[in-house]
């Protein structure tokens, strides 16, 4: 399966297994320089798993520029705990990789002793909340020979390669951009001035560890930031890192400043390919592709097509470390998806949390989360199968029980439908792709159509019972909530009604705000008719426009809070409020709804009593648990565990995570 993703690459005098790397990602899983067992156990599952090129990192390369990143290798003493590392790596057939890194003006005063970040200029910085202090001379030549003692340890830790970060807006693109580098000496003013410090620091690396010593460099294929580098100038980038010695170039996507989405949903599926593209045809040097590359055919393709010869699978490989043999034996449908959620890594760790996984229960967790076999097989009766249920059966499965599922719908997946039905949100059907696999594979008997009660489970006789009911939408305590216009968000999300032109929708988080994008949404222009329009210049950008962000309703949502969206991910939260200005959603904060009569809103703003009338009224504030199996079984003589949101509502990461934890515990 796959010939071109599976065939071997040479870069410099290293040939890899596969066209498939692992790159650099912040995990967090320590807080002093070091490696430990945690990143130990992690790498070593990516290796295990298959990827050609397994790299640790992001690695500071001295104390001034490593800022939040909490790995090293600046000092000598390091090199042995990175020994350990690579050896584990080599066992598995990967090569192991480094990633030398400088947050220059990104760097946060309070990580580094409150001093101030070094950066090309002194320019303010939207990322760190600082202005960095302007480098000198000295300065420029300390970090450069920073990055050349740092390459030589890590060539001594037995790496097979290194690679140079050059993207996301820290220390090597900051002197690549007239943004950021305002300097008047060699190193600013012209382009080959501004490439300089890069250009001498590859020099310098070449010139250390060898002409055979594989070196790389991650860049950015468009900063996406308005006034930076774009995309007409980067292969020029590319060309002068090819010519001062790197062996390949890794093409991201932008700055983390960027006001483009990079990671998640939002994000087309492998929708940077065209900007790994743009450099591979600029220089002769193998390029990888990144970004939001999920399946395996999208990754074959992308060789295939020529639009680069590696692609990079991050947080595909958190999600997934056996993505690559899953997919080179032909079970591409076993593959446990990422949903490019942002959930468990990206706001884990702008919250200073290390990184996990909502679908993967074991990312993080290599070592402690494991399997075991019973001694004493138990009839384990689950019943509801949603993701929680689902994950709870096939872990017990694993476990050597015999499991049954019972469901009161006519297939799986329960809430996950109702959350994949906003824009942009399909990628979590894919769990029920991945899920109805497993049950195929473990052969695990689900009887659909069959509301659980007390007959059937003393029929049954389980020996141990797990509830997974989940829960039903709360109804707030406001008059008027039986009146005609009102509906159920999720009746919205189902897409079981017509709605009118106004729409108003009660309650201002994850859910309110979501249900009000779907709204918004309806009856806008499809992508491919947007293609179409563009292809025979139809219409003018801002007649296009007009139709792409202008639907058949207009939404008013209406949160008590003095702020809006609270509950939604950090990482994602700016795209969802941007998405929902983009479409002409109102918000109306601290705005306490007291009735609704006849299509008319009352409510309370700044002590003001006010009304709006609308065409439909939606409900969004909540959920609540649905508890009534639960509250009849404790007179029986039957063990029983309650997982999910019948416990108590939360994110999909509570109900996938205590499924595998209550099915370790049968």
């Amino acid at each position: 399966m796959y010939p071109h993703l599976f065939s071997p690459i040479k870069i410099n005098s290293q040939k890899i297994k596969n066209r498939i790397a692992y790159p650099s990602l912040g995990l967090l899983y320590s807080y002093d320089t070091k490696l430990n067992d945690k990143y130990y156990n992690f790498y070593n599952e990516i290796a295990k798993g298959g990827a050609g090129i397994v790299t640790i990192g992001p690695v500071g390369i001295d104390f001034i520029g490593s800022g939040f990143v909490p790995l090293s290798l600046a000092k000598d003493n390091a090199i042995d705990s990175f020994i350990k590392a690579t050896d584990m790596i080599k066992t598995h057939g990967a090569s192991p990789w480094i990633q030398l890194f400088h947050g220059g003006a990104y760097t946060y005063p309070f990580l580094i002793n409150n001093n101030p970040p070094i950066a090309p200029s002194p320019v303010y910085s939207n990322y760190s909340k600082t202005t960095p202090r302007q480098m000198t001379i000295e300065d420029i030549q300390t970090v450069q020979t920073a990055f050349v003692n740092t390459a030589v340890r890590a060539k001594k830790a037995g790496f097979d390669g290194i690679e140079i970060i050059g993207s996301a807006g820290y220390l090597i693109t900051q002197f690549l951009s007239p943004l950021t580098n305002l300097r008047k000496d060699e190193y600013g003013g012209s382009f080959e001035n501004r490439v300089r410090f890069p250009k001498q620091i590859i020099e310098m690396i070449r010139d250390r560890v060898g002409p055979e010593f594989p070196i790389g460099v991650r860049m950015a294929g468009n900063d996406f930031v308005i006034g930076s580098t774009t995309d007409d100038l980067t292969p020029e980038i590319a060309k002068v890192y090819e010519q001062a010695g790197v062996d390949v170039i890794n093409v991201t996507g932008g700055w983390h400043e960027s006001k483009i989405p990079q990671l998640p949903m939002e994000l087309p599926r492998s929708g940077f390919s065209y900007l790994a593209m743009n450099i591979k045809q600029a220089v002769s040097v193998p390029v990888m592709a990144s970004n939001r590359i999920t399946t395996p055919d999208h990754a074959e393709q992308i060789i295939l097509d020529g639009q680069a010869d590696m692609v990079n699978l991050g947080r595909v490989l958190i999600a997934d470390p056996f993505w690559p043999k899953k997919a080179q034996k032909g079970k591409s449908e076993e593959i446990r998806p990422c949903v490019a959620c942002s959930q468990g890594c990206t706001d884990e760790i702008f919250s200073g949390r290390p990184v996990s996984c909502i679908g993967n229960i074991r990312a993080g967790f290599e070592g402690e989360r494991q399997i075991a076999a019973t001694a004493q097989p138990k009839n384990v009766m689950v019943v509801g199968a949603g993701v929680a249920g689902l994950e709870a059966a096939i872990t017990a499965k694993k476990a050597g029980h015999r499991v049954r599922i019972f469901e009161k719908a006519n297939d799986i997946g329960g809430q996950i439908r109702i959350a994949a039905a906003p824009p942009h949100k399909q990628e979590l059907l894919e769990y029920i792709r991945y899920y109805r696999a497993m049950l195929k594979k473990h052969e695990i008997p689900i009887h659909l159509n069959i509301r659980v009660d007390l007959d059937l489970i003393k029929k049954t006789n389980p020996d141990h019972l797990v509830i997974a009911q989940g829960a039903k939408p709360l109804v707030p305590p406001i008059k008027g909530t039986d009146d005609p216009s009102v509906l159920s968000s999720w009746d919205v999300l189902k897409n079981k009604t017509c709605l009118g032109k106004n729409i108003a929708v009660i309650g201002g988080g994850a859910v309110g705000l979501e249900t009000a994008f779907f709204i918004a949404h309806k009856g806008t222009l499809t992508p491919e008719m947007l293609h179409f329009l563009v292809t025979y210049d139809a219409l003018d950008l801002e007649r296009l426009k007009h139709y792409m962000f202008n639907g058949s309703s207009k939404v008013t949502v209406f949160e008590m809070l003095p702020k809006a969206g609270q509950d939604v991910g950090k990482s994602t939260k700016w795209i969802l409020m941007n998405n929902l200005k983009r479409y002409g959603v109102k918000i109306k904060t601290s705005a306490k709804v007291i009735s609704i009569y006849d299509g008319t809103i009352e409510y309370e703003n700044e002590d003001k009593k006010e009304k709006q009338t609308f065409d439909n009224i939606i409900l969004a504030s909540g959920s609540t648990p649905v508890q009534d199996l639960e509250n009849q079984i404790e007179n029986l003589d039957i063990p029983f565990s309650t997982i999910g949101d019948c416990t108590t509502p939360g994110k999909l990461n509570d109900a996938i995570h205590g499924g595998f934890l209550a099915a370790i515990n049968i």
